[in-house]
């Protein structure tokens, strides 16, 4: 299946990378790592629909949503109980490092009726490793307000990137209202005012050769 690309990550991804004045010890370089773009597919991100951001100090990417809502209740049909979205972001970085997410938010909002159940989940892996790291919210009705969602993984759980020149992270979301036969209207997503899924994934920075934290 081809996944649209996303090029569009501001002068990070593809034009003059951002210098770091005094990078820290594990830490490479600003103008060493790049972000070569973003593949995505699936129900919650439709070609248009996410952007992406590296911070200047390498620490936090950024990636919005504009399509990321599961609807229920009445007359909705079932295929909007469930979104999901399938990301793959290419990060180019120097011989000798690795690099892997210890931390991840999620900001949003849920409205859900009595008896019925939001689920927000995230899975998260490298290409060509068996490692992976799940975790899920499960918001009860009822609920209406925001919602913060924090995967915190400690160092026993992280799942790190390959030695190597760059490195392909997988992100598998998704986010599901339950019952299938729900009568009153609900909703989750990750913005009440402008319904973007927001999500900020904390980078952290090893160099190769270190002892294994996962």
């Amino acid at each position: 299946m081809h996944l649209p690309t996303l090029f569009s990550l501001l002068p990070l991804a593809l034009a003059t990378p951002v210098l770091v004045a005094e990078p820290q010890a594990d830490t490479p370089a600003g103008n060493q790592v790049t972000i070569q773009g973003i593949a995505f597919a699936g129900s919650g991100c439709p070609a248009g629909s996410v952007s992406g951001q590296l911070s200047s100090d390498l620490t936090t990417i950024t990636l919005l949503y504009s399509s990321f809502v599961a609807q229920a209740g009445q007359g909705i049909s079932a295929s909007n109980y469930r979104k999901n979205c399938q990301l793959n972001v290419k990060i180019k970085y120097p011989q000798g490092y690795q690099f892997s997410i210890f931390k991840a938010d999620y900001r949003g909002y849920a409205q859900i009726p009595k008896g019925d159940t939001g689920t927000c989940k995230a899975t998260y892996y490298f290409s060509g490793s068996s490692s992976q790291i799940s975790s899920t919210l499960l918001i009860k009705g009822p609920y209406d307000d925001n919602y913060l969602k924090t995967d915190q993984f400690g160092v026993e759980s992280t799942v790190w990137s390959p030695c190597g020149l760059e490195g392909l992270l997988n992100i598998n979301s998704e986010v599901r209202l339950t019952p299938m036969d729900a009568v009153k209207p609900a909703l989750l997503t990750v913005d009440s005012t402008d319904l973007r899924f927001t999500q900020i994934h904390y980078l952290q920075w090893q160099k190769c050769g270190k002892k294994s934290k996962n």
